[in-house]
């Protein structure tokens, strides 16, 4: 099967050509295009701009990823797009896109999970086996799951405020450093000492995998207003609270994953912790993770860097995989802002009018 896959759930326009079967595929092209630029004054990523852009880019990304992969629209076999979870305008953009050249061409269209496309990554890069142990961290999300198949998975535990991705975003602002906040503040806490603020470990002395950074966030607050000299920061303080808040969320991820594999490894043969997820970029909560799989002798797998943030790669892959066990989803597909992985579980952040958040 050849399949283009189309991303659009926040701030990246994406499109990718795939090639292959569950299990065995190769990425023939992927393209993203980013709007750092386009959200760097507004301290965030604005929801109405984002939608704008994607409405902008994705003919032109689609072009670009068929050009790169030397294929047309007549060498497709399937569109797949991610239908949700995201902020709406960018999810919509993204399936009207795909629904067009679907209609167009009549291939089938698939709308994939977000989540599942992240989840299922070390599938494509690495051929891990089902079952596996995820922790899925990026913007906004952060949860471990097992993922026993292209649509089975078992939340063990999640954060219940702020995702890390998310956290570093705030804080970033905070100490006035750039958006996005994920790899500001990693290439500025390298200057830092982590130990000079004594910051939070929220929910350590709580038994389970939930998680929590909206306090450590406050904390981080906190301890900013006390170094303010005429509403400035002086460098070093700034390096050494990005350290120190960097420190702490390796801490909490790095012992909620033992705790999540001392859960799963009764329950499968195969010990294995994978990671995926934009925050899955930052080499210290990688080498962490590693760590952590090493002290009890479990595979850890790390998607590359490119694979671990938003693409369309990921959402053509798990569509791939997913094709045995469903039909297509046809001109009936709707965007969801709201869609957890985990059909099953309770919500950990509430429901709305327009369902669970997670």
């Amino acid at each position: 099967m050849t399949i283009l896959g189309i991303e659009s759930s926040c701030d990246d326009t994406a499109a990718a050509v795939l090639r292959g079967q569950a299990g065995d595929a190769k990425v023939l092209s992927s393209v993203v295009m980013g709007q750092t630029a386009l959200h760097a004054n507004f301290g965030g990523v604005v929801p109405e701009i984002a939608a704008r852009a994607h409405a902008e880019k994705l003919d032109h990304c689609v072009k670009q990823a068929l050009d790169e992969a030397d294929l047309g629209l007549g060498d497709i076999d399937a569109v797949a797009v991610t239908a949700g979870p995201g902020l709406i305008g960018g999810v919509v953009s993204g399936v009207m896109c795909a629904k067009g050249i679907a209609l167009a061409r009549g291939l089938p269209l698939y709308g994939v999970n977000h989540l599942a496309g992240h989840a299922l990554t070390p599938r494509l890069t690495d051929h891990v086996t089902f079952p596996y142990l995820m922790l899925l961290v990026s913007g906004g999300h952060c949860q471990f799951l097992i993922v026993s198949g292209p649509d089975a998975f078992k939340r063990l535990g999640g954060t219940i405020d702020d995702a890390p991705g998310e956290a570093f975003d705030k804080v970033a602002r905070l100490i006035a450093l750039p958006q996005p906040g994920g790899p500001s503040i990693e290439q500025r806490a390298k200057a830092g000492d982590p130990k000079r603020f004594k910051l939070p470990r929220p929910l350590l002395d709580r038994a389970g995998c939930d998680m929590s950074f909206s306090g450590l966030k406050t904390a981080v607050l906190r301890q900013r207003d006390s170094l303010l000299v005429d509403g400035a920061m002086a460098a070093q303080d700034q390096a050494d609270l990005a350290a120190g808040f960097q420190a702490a969320v390796v801490d909490v991820l790095a012992e909620k994953t033992r705790r999540a594999l001392a859960e799963y490894a009764p329950l499968a043969d195969v010990r294995s912790i994978c990671v995926a997820g934009g925050v899955a970029a930052n080499m210290a909560i990688r080498g962490a993770l590693e760590t952590v799989a090493q002290e009890i002798d479990a595979a850890f797998v790390a998607p590359p860097l490119a694979l671990c943030t938003d693409n369309a790669a990921m959402i053509a892959y798990a569509a791939l995989e997913q094709m045995a066990s469903r039909e297509p989803d046809g001109m009936a597909l709707s965007a969801r802002p709201r869609w957890p992985l985990d059909q099953t579980s309770p919500s950990m952040l509430g429901s709305g009018k327009k369902g669970a958040k997670a």
